[in-house]
């Protein structure tokens, strides 16, 4: 009777720590996974979001932008090195995605930007928004909100996000 309650605490102790896989979402062409954008600080006007975008497709598709209930504006943006100098810019006519091409949106190069925050990005909350395709159409997504420092997302290092004491 003890081992078999041991056994069974075990299987639900495993099944908490298992990896969480990100959500994997089909829109035309297109596959969108590994969602997520950094937690900020009390008062930050901006929030960065990081996803992937795959064009399975003989097309090509284009992220014009989108939108999200939790800023004023959600936009496409890039960031390069001018001289020296890091640059960051939206993309004014949205981001081409080629047929059997895959964009990484990540810290440093494409990213997406929600633009005056109604309230902190607080980990291990989600954050939703609604990406904006010239073919595809309007994809709902969900962000998981990683640390203010993270570098990639729980499912872009493997699928591994675990809270603690909650």
């Amino acid at each position: 009777m003890i081992r078999g309650s041991f056994v069974a605490a075990l299987v639900l102790v495993s099944c908490w720590a298992m990896p969480v896989a990100a959500e994997e979402i089909t829109a035309g062409n297109l596959k969108i996974s590994a969602a997520w954008v950094r937690a900020t600080p009390k008062g930050a006007p901006v929030g960065g979001g990081y996803l992937t975008i795959t064009n399975t497709g003989s097309t090509p598709d284009r992220l014009m932008g989108g939108s999200s209930d939790v800023s004023n504006t959600f936009e496409v943006h890039e960031m390069s090195m001018d001289n020296g100098v890091m640059k960051m810019r939206p993309v004014a006519k949205g981001l081409e995605i080629k047929p059997g091409q895959t964009i990484e949106f990540k810290p440093g190069g494409y990213h997406l930007m929600f633009v005056g925050l109604k309230s902190p990005f607080e980990q291990g909350q989600h954050v939703k928004a609604t990406l904006a395709f010239e073919k595809a159409g309007n994809v709902s997504v969900d962000f998981m909100v990683e640390g203010i420092g993270a570098r990639t997302g729980g499912a872009a290092s493997g699928g591994m996000q675990m809270q603690h004491g909650r």
